[in-house]
């Protein structure tokens, strides 16, 4: 399984090498957001590849994040989000 960092957001399908994917969202805390932990179909052998995709919503509250419009990118065909979200030291 992996475990990633979220926050505010809503997801709705997981799929990791093109196989759906369960999904568990942990204890929300009130600063760092909400643990998303993904349990993978298949066990991965060692140095093999997966490719994860998380459908999602974001919303007004979702902090950091930003989308391109696909005008906006290189490419002009695709939109594109990123996050400003950054490791911080306690």
């Amino acid at each position: 399984s992996q475990v990633l960092d979220t926050k505010d957001v809503q997801v709705s399908k997981v799929t990791v090498n093109g196989q759906d994917a369960k999904f568990a969202f942990g204890e929300k805390h009130s600063f760092k957001g909400t643990p998303l932990e993904i349990t993978f179909p298949n066990e991965l052998r060692r140095g093999q590849e997966a490719i994860v995709e998380i459908s999602f919503e974001t919303s007004p509250q979702s902090s950091a994040l930003q989308w391109f419009t696909p005008e906006q990118t290189s490419g002009k065909k695709h939109p594109f989000l990123f996050s400003q979200c950054q490791v911080e030291l306690i």
